[in-house]
């Protein structure tokens, strides 16, 4: 028993292990109760699920930062929030490419949480990846905060002047490298992966993939693209890997199960992109004014956070308030 309390005590990353396998435990029952109690059966997701399926995940995620905020104390609490509101908010852009993926594959809707169900076990790995690399570096060389700030001001730029870009799926160099080096089928096999087909040329049986796991690797190189712009967004916030990496997935959890909520009104977002570029800029801004007039209270970014994601979406619906149906790129009637 000694032994076991003395292993949960361990370090590891900046918080005790047993920190670590409560918030594991948390994901795992969720994504659990998610595919073998409410999703055991393919089957198309309405809006109201998605919105029912959404506010669990979120209202967990707002208990988990709860408990942070009791524990670990108020500012790591406004990290948790500010950090799990920057996540959800840029990863909006997200749902938009993951619908063009979805149309151009011609993945049905009953098929399509499976993809994103899957997909999420996928970023669990690559976030921690990405953000146990991130807090080295930051820990060793404190300067690349600075050029984390730099790069989030030189993104939020970009994204306000790129606003209206669509990305070109058919001409993605990844979607030609699979293409290439892979068989694929032409069809879709019901919620297969993988099938087993014979050769045209040898007459064996080879295992081939569908178009359904082409759309899998497609949305987790999306999700790996944003996460160069939202994680360092977080470490400017807090640069505790374990409030960036438990902000990020609950953020993540829930703007999953909100896709199919949000795929359908999509159309209605369109001045939101400016509110995140201004939100970037903010944050790569406040990273070298703290030299100057000390690091910003958690509130501070936590409001004009909200406050900037509040006005984007207040005049996105105010804009489009005659909008009557989505763009054609999402797939949705």
């Amino acid at each position: 028993m000694d032994n076991l309390t003395a292993l949960l005590a361990i370090d590891f990353l900046q918080k005790p292990a047993w920190m670590w396998l409560v918030f594991a435990g948390v994901v795992v029952t969720l994504l659990a109760f998610d595919l073998g109690v409410l999703h055991k059966d393919d089957h198309e997701i309405g809006v109201r699920e998605s919105l029912l399926l959404s506010s669990g995940y979120i209202s967990v995620a707002l208990m988990f930062g709860a408990w942070i905020w009791w524990y670990l104390g108020a500012q790591s609490g406004m990290d948790f929030y500010t950090g799990f509101m920057i996540e959800k908010s840029l990863s909006m852009d997200n749902v938009f490419v993951i619908a063009l993926i979805f149309t151009f594959f011609a993945i049905p809707r009953q098929y399509q949480h499976r993809v994103l169900f899957w997909g999420i076990l996928g970023v669990l790995v690559l976030r921690a990846l990405m953000i146990g690399l991130g807090a080295t570096l930051v820990s060793e060389f404190s300067w690349v905060l600075y050029l984390f700030g730099a790069f989030l001001v030189i993104t939020g730029i970009k994204m306000w002047l790129m606003v209206d870009h669509v990305p070109d799926i058919a001409n993605n160099l990844l979607l030609k490298f699979l293409k290439k080096h892979m068989r694929v089928t032409e069809k879709l096999h019901g919620n297969a992966f993988w099938v087993r087909q014979a050769d045209p040329v040898s007459g064996k049986w080879v295992r081939t993939a569908t178009p359904l796991l082409l759309a899998l690797v497609m949305i987790e190189f999306v999700d790996l693209v944003f996460a160069v712009d939202s994680v360092p967004a977080i470490f400017a916030i807090t640069t505790d890997p374990f409030i960036v990496y438990t902000s990020n997935i609950f953020a993540i959890l829930g703007l999953r199960a909100l896709y199919f909520a949000l795929a359908a009104m999509i159309h209605r977002f369109k001045y939101l992109k400016y509110a995140l570029a201004l939100v970037l800029v903010f944050i790569g801004t406040k990273i070298f004014l703290v030299g100057f007039i000390g690091k910003f209270p958690p509130a501070v970014s936590l409001g004009v956070t909200f406050g900037l994601i509040a006005g984007g979406v207040v005049v996105s619906m105010w804009k489009t308030r005659a909008a009557r149906t989505p763009v054609q790129a999402s797939g949705f009637p």
